[in-house]
């Protein structure tokens, strides 16, 4: 008797069609080595006239893995962890794997018990998702499988960490408002507990002294906010009228100094050029002009974690720091050259 329609189609029928034993052809579907080529094509070709889909949980147990990730962050609702998401649920996709996601919320005691849950739940690897790109406390002694750090960077050097390159950002922005020839350029940042801060201003440091240029008052650190943009345009350009660049530390932040210079009636980019980072486009994009910015490039950042995680299942692991290289994308707030003074 045939196989009654609509009937969940089995290993045992692809070995019947294909005139080999259930273990052959179980050996042929997950490309053992022991098994003949022509072997091999007359199991794959029964398989697909009879559209088999094997079974996900029973070809876990047969491989001793599961086939998903554990995604652990302590800030979903933040600006980064989304696009990292994004761009780790591509790659794990690409390679036929599932994604369980925990958001820690910075609480500790959550913390353990996601890491906990996941391990119950037999993930392969992890992927723990930083929100400052700073350095943090090595969770890879908690967990007995694969460990990548993402935007973040485990305190442990042993430890595969991918982090952006801030400084190197820096550099982009500054040299390219150095070569647009402004020669007044400023600089509004955020907290300066923030490493990412801090390596922003080495990397402008250095751009401006090859180029024999002073940065023009201080670093005005404050708040990642549009307010402190307004605020420390106007302490700025009290103290220093004069200046022909800012080079902001965030998007949010420039957000608030065009509005600070709209308000002193000054003109972007003919009076200021202004540089911000990030690229976030709710920012970037729809502001007037749109704003020159750097791109860390997060969703590469997520499937490059990925990527590397997979090297690990396969026993090629990594460790130490990766700097992923950001871009500058470059749009009408920094288009025209300044005029003479």
């Amino acid at each position: 008797m045939g196989r009654r329609r609509g009937s969940r189609v089995t290993l045992t029928d692809v070995a019947n069609l294909a005139g080999v034993s259930l273990a052959t052809a179980s050996k042929a579907l997950n490309a053992r080595a022991e098994v003949a080529p022509q072997t091999r094509a007359k199991v794959f070709r029964a398989a697909e006239e009879l559209a088999f889909r094997p079974n996900a949980l029973a070809r876990s147990l047969v491989a001793g893995t599961t086939r998903t990730i554990g995604l652990l962050t302590d800030e979903l609702g933040g600006r980064f962890a989304l696009p990292l998401l994004v761009g780790a649920e591509n790659a794990l996709g690409s390679g036929q794997m599932s994604l369980l996601l925990c958001d820690a919320r910075g609480d500790a005691i959550r913390r353990r018990h996601y890491i906990e849950t996941l391990l119950a739940r037999q993930v392969d690897g992890f992927i723990i998702l930083g929100d400052s790109n700073d350095v943090r406390a090595s969770l890879t002694r908690e967990i007995p499988v694969p460990v990548v750090y993402a935007y973040c960077e485990s305190d442990d050097p042993s430890d595969l960490s991918i982090i952006a390159d801030d400084e190197g950002g820096a550099r982009l922005a500054t040299q390219h408002l150095v070569t647009l020839g402004r020669r007044r350029i400023a600089h509004i940042t955020g907290d300066p507990n923030y490493r990412a801060a801090r390596d922003r201003v080495t990397g402008l440091r250095a751009v401006l002294d090859d180029a024999g240029l002073p940065l023009i008052g201080e670093p005005l650190y404050g708040q990642w906010s549009q307010r402190w943009g307004r605020n420390a345009t106007n302490i700025l350009l009290t103290n220093h009228p004069d200046v022909d660049a800012i080079f902001c530390g965030s998007d949010q932040i420039a957000g608030g100094v065009f509005e600070a210079l709209a308000a002193l009636g000054l003109r972007i980019p003919d009076d200021v050029a202004i540089v911000g980072f990030d690229n976030w486009e709710i920012f970037a994009t729809e502001s007037q002009p749109p704003l020159t910015t750097v791109d860390v490039n997060l969703e590469q950042m997520g499937a490059a974690a990925v990527h590397h995680l997979f090297a690990a299942l396969d026993g090629i692991p990594t460790s130490g720091t990766i700097r992923q290289p950001v871009r500058l994308v470059v749009r009408e707030s920094t288009s025209v050259r300044p005029r003479p003074r």
